[in-house]
């Protein structure tokens, strides 16, 4: 990522330069000026990458070139704060099982993409937030009345998607004999589901309210509704960032002046979801 005051400077710069060799004549620019973003941006060439996930309904969803969902939101909210325009924002797929790859080798500069923030993660990328904070639920078969919770999975087939740690917790916690089932994304777990290949699919209440409320899957599944974890989503950003505290003060701002509950809202509505309002809004953490 490229700051918006060292590309000015550096324009300014040119511009003098230009002047004084030319007399005061007009200025080249464009596609030569070192200060041109390989991601098309505004500002001076200024451009920032983020990533979230392509395939979430209400959070994180590619339509052509259009990106929409409540992580998108929060994302382009921060992003204006920290000087960056919608049309400066490089969006980029973040699958579960990327993440952090994507931030170590600086393939992303931040990543909104329903990351839950853990310990283990922490080893190795830094976290702003938390900006919500989901449960972790179950999505299934509209007329299965058998699973009510984590519990009644024993012998079932539980899917997944690839990376994320939500099945494997289920198996740990809470029904050993559960069968785990792995999919690249929530939408492929969704169509086996409704295949009857798999008996549930678990991920955070607010992604399954998303998927469930998919005109190609209503009155085909439901969510359970039974929430018994507490996930709270984060902003990974590399160890050695110098943007965690600017970005709290975003997510700050976001829910004082009314913009981080418009969007909840928007992005949910029809579903029957609500947050859970003791979390929520939530209170962001210190950089550590």
């Amino acid at each position: 990522m490229r700051t918006r005051h060292a590309g000015a400077t550096v324009l300014a710069a040119l511009t003098a330069l230009t002047l004084a060799a030319c007399g005061g004549g007009d200025v080249g620019g464009g596609a030569d000026d070192d200060t041109a973003s390989d991601g098309g941006g505004g500002g001076g060439g200024d451009s920032i990458t983020i990533g979230i996930k392509f395939d979430q309904p209400g959070l994180g969803y590619q339509d052509g070139d259009t990106y929409t969902g409540f992580d998108v939101d929060v994302a382009t909210y921060v992003a204006d704060k920290l000087g960056y325009s919608a049309d400066q924002i490089d969006w980029v797929e973040s699958p579960s099982a990327q993440r952090e790859t994507m931030l170590q080798t600086g393939q992303a500069d931040m990543i909104f993409a329903t990351y839950s923030i853990t310990d283990e993660r922490k080893e190795t990328v830094a976290f702003a937030g938390p900006y919500f904070v989901a449960g972790q639920d179950l999505l299934v078969a509209e007329d299965n009345t058998d699973i009510t919770g984590p519990e009644a999975l024993e012998g079932k087939n539980l899917c997944s998607v690839t990376g994320s740690t939500s099945a494997q917790r289920i198996k740990d916690e809470y029904s050993e004999g559960v069968e785990l089932v792995e999919r690249p994304g929530y939408a492929e777990c969704v169509t086996a589901l409704v295949a009857g290949q798999v008996d549930a699919v678990t991920t955070d209440d607010i992604i399954l309210a998303g998927l469930a409320a998919q005109p190609s899957n209503k009155g085909k599944v439901k969510v359970v509704g039974a929430p018994f974890s507490t996930e709270r989503y984060g902003v990974g950003l590399s160890q050695d960032n110098d943007m965690c505290e600017d970005v709290n003060s975003a997510i700050e701002e976001m829910i004082e002046d009314g913009s981080w509950e418009e969007a909840v809202t928007t992005n949910t509505d029809g579903t029957g979801y609500t947050p859970n309002s003791s979390e929520n809004p939530p209170t962001v953490d210190a950089c550590a």
